[in-house]
C-alpha cells in the first residue's frame, strides 16, 4: 500500500503552495477529487524539496525538479514509486505551480518549464474477439420488451461504434433503420464538442432496432410519459448510463465472457475488427468521430501484434 504523502507544513514554501491550490480551486474551478490529488503530489515535492535543503521558492533550480521527476518514479525519495500516468500528472502539478510562481512574480523564473512528464507509454485499446461479441450479442433473451431492447442497443453499439453517451442521447427520430434492412442506412450521431458524424447501421442491428421499435418500445413507452429516446428504461424514461453498463455485463456473465467488457470496449471491438477485415484507418477515424487520425492508429498497434502471431504461429521460417 503506497505510503502516505508528507503532512502540509508551516513553511514559506507551504504558503505558497496554499496560494497556488487556493489559485486553482477559484479560478480554475477545478473538481475537489483534482484538487486533492494536487495537494498530495505537492506535498511530497516540498518534502523532498527539504530533503534537499531548499526551504524558498527562488533557491529551486531545475536540477531540483528533475530529480524529483526521477525520484517520483524510482521511490528515491522513500515514498513508493508512482506509475508513468501517476508520476506525469505529479509533474503537470509541479509545473503548473511553478508557472503560477513565475507569474506571480514570487520567483523570477519558471525551472520547471523544461522539465517534462515521463512518457506514459501507449495503452493499446482493449477488443474482444469476434466470437465474443456474437455470443454476448446473442446471450440476450429477446422475449420481453426490455429483452428487445437490450439486444438493439448492444447490436447498435458493435455496429457502429458509437459512444454509449451518443447511443442514449439518441431520440426516435434520429434513427431510420427500415432502408438498412436491404442496405445499409445511417445514423447522425453527436460526439465530443457536439460534432455530428453520419455512421451506417448495419443489417445485425437494424433489423434488432426495427424489432424493438416496433413490439418493445411501446410496451417501455405506455410506462412513461412520451419520451423522445430511442433507448427506455422500464419506467418509460430515457436509459441512463449506468443501466446500459449493466445491460451489456448481464449479457457477459451470461455468455461466459471472462474477459471484462464494459460498452467502451464493444467500441474498440468495432474498430479493431474493422481495421483487420482491410478497413482504410482514415475511415475508421470518421466512424469513430476521433479529430485526429493520431487518435486512431493506435489501433493499428492492435492489428499489427495480431499480424505478428498469426505468422510466427503459420510461416514454416517465422522461428529457427
Amino acid at each position: 500500500m503506497p505510503e502516505p504523502a508528507p503532512d502540509e507544513g508551516d513553511g514559506p514554501l507551504s504558503a505558497l503552495v496554499r496560494d497556488y491550490l487556493q489559485h486553482m480551486s477559484v479560478e480554475r474551478g477545478l473538481s475537489l477529487n483534482t484538487l486533492a490529488a494536487y495537494r498530495r503530489d505537492l506535498r511530497r515535492y516540498e518534502a523532498f524539496l527539504g530533503g534537499r535543503h531548499v526551504v524558498d521558492a527562488a533557491g529551486i533550480t531545475r536540477h531540483d525538479v528533475s530529480a524529483f521527476a526521477q525520484a517520483v518514479v524510482s521511490g528515491e525519495d522513500g515514498l513508493s514509486p508512482l506509475s508513468p500516468r501517476s508520476a506525469a500528472r505529479t509533474i503537470v502539478a509541479v509545473r503548473g505551480l511553478h508557472r503560477f510562481w513565475a507569474l506571480e512574480g514570487m520567483t523570477e523564473g519558471d525551472p520547471a518549464r523544461d522539465v517534462h512528464p515521463p512518457m506514459t507509454g501507449q495503452r493499446l485499446p482493449k477488443a474482444i474477439p469476434v466470437a465474443d461479441v456474437v455470443k454476448i450479442l446473442e446471450s440476450v433473451d429477446t422475449s420481453t420488451p426490455a429483452g428487445q431492447r437490450d439486444r438493439a442497443l448492444l447490436e447498435f453499439l458493435y455496429s457502429t461504434g458509437a459512444r454509449i453517451s451518443e447511443a442514449i442521447g439518441l431520440d426516435v427520430d434520429d434513427v431510420s433503420v427500415s432502408d438498412a434492412l436491404d442496405g445499409p442506412a445511417v445514423v447522425r450521431l453527436t460526439g465530443k464538442g457536439s460534432k455530428e458524424r453520419l455512421v451506417p447501421v448495419g443489417s445485425f442491428a437494424a433489423r434488432a432496432v426495427d424489432a424493438y421499435l416496433v413490439r418493445g418500445r411501446p410496451a417501455l413507452a405506455s410506462k412513461g410519459k412520451g419520451s423522445p429516446a430511442l433507448f427506455l428504461n422500464v419506467r418509460g424514461g430515457r436509459l441512463s448510463r449506468q443501466s446500459a453498463w449493466s445491460i451489456l455485463k448481464t449479457a457477459t456473465e451470461r455468455a461466459e465472457v471472462k474477459q471484462d467488457v464494459s460498452p467502451h470496449t464493444l467500441r474498440h471491438s468495432f474498430a479493431t475488427h474493422l481495421l483487420e477485415g482491410g478497413a482504410d484507418v482514415r475511415v475508421v477515424q470518421e466512424l469513430l468521430g476521433h479529430a485526429s487520425v493520431t487518435t486512431t492508429q493506435v489501433y493499428t498497434l492492435v492489428t499489427a501484434d495480431t499480424l505478428r502471431e498469426v505468422y510466427a504461429a503459420a510461416h514454416p521460417r517465422a522461428r529457427a
